[in-house]
C-alpha cells in the first residue's frame, strides 16, 4: 500500500502533504493525555502489521489494519498512522519521506471515515450487526486506501493505469483477511476493554 519514493509528481505530493497536515491537526486536537497509550499501541500494531509485504510495481500488498485504528481511535488515527509510516520509511525504506504525506492520507482518511461511520453499529448489542460493521470497517478501509493509491498514481500520469488497476485487484484478498481479523480483534477488545469502544464495562 506504500507508494515508493520518486514515483509521484510534485502536485500530488503537495496535495497529499496538505491533506495529511489537516487530518493530523484535527487528530492531535482530539487526542488527550489519557488516550496516548492507546494511540501508541495501535501505532505499533499498524507498524508491525505492515512489515511483511509483497512488492507490486510502485506499491506493495500487506496487512494494514488501518480500519481497526480508525475504529478504536477516530481522528487520532492520523498521528498514529503517521508515526508508523515514518518509522517504516526511515528504518526499512518502505514508501519514502517525500511520499509520507500521500501515504498517510491514503491510509488514515479511509480509517477515520469508516471508523466514525461504523462505530455506533459496533457498539450495538446485536452480534450480526456488529460483525457486519466490523468487517465493513476492516475491509472497506483497505478498499478505499487501494482506490486512493490508484488515484494518486493515475493523477501522476496515465502510464500508471495498469499498476493502479493491479494494486486494487491485489488487495481484494487483503480486504477479506483484514475484515475477518478486525472482527476477532474488536470482539476481543469488547470483552476485555469495552471502554476502548466507548462501552461502559
Amino acid at each position: 500500500m506504500h507508494i515508493s519514493e520518486g514515483v509521484l509528481s510534485a502536485p500530488v505530493l503537495i496535495t497529499g502533504a496538505a491533506l495529511s497536515c489537516a487530518g493530523l491537526a484535527v487528530g492531535l486536537r482530539k487526542m488527550d493525555y489519557d488516550s496516548l497509550p492507546q494511540v501508541a499501541v495501535l501505532s505499533s500494531v499498524f507498524f508491525v502489521a505492515s512489515l511483511i509485504h509483497v512488492p507490486i510495481g510502485p506499491s506493495a500488498a500487506h496487512l494494514v489494519l488501518n480500519g481497526l485504528c480508525g475504529l478504536l481511535l477516530g481522528w487520532p488515527a492520523f498521528p498514529a498512522i503517521l508515526v508508523g509510516l515514518t518509522l517504516q520509511a526511515v528504518l526499512f525504506q518502505f514508501g519514502g519521506l517525500t511520499a509520507l504525506g500521500v501515504n498517510t492520507f491514503n491510509m488514515a482518511f479511509p480509517a477515520v471515515l469508516l471508523g466514525v461511520a461504523c462505530r455506533r453499529f459496533v457498539m450495538g448489542s446485536k452480534p450480526v450487526v456488529r460483525g457486519c460493521a466490523e468487517f465493513a470497517t476492516g475491509a472497506g478501509a483497505i478498499l478505499m486506501s487501494g482506490l486512493l493509491v490508484a488515484v494518486s498514481l493515475v493523477a501522476t500520469g496515465e502510464s500508471f493505469w495498469a499498476a493502479a488497476r493491479l494494486i486494487v485487484l491485489a488487495h481484494v484478498p487483503v480486504m477479506i483477511i483484514e475484515g475477518i481479523i478486525t472482527i476477532f480483534i474488536v470482539e476481543f477488545v469488547r470483552r476485555v476493554r469495552p471502554e476502548m469502544l466507548g462501552i461502559r464495562p
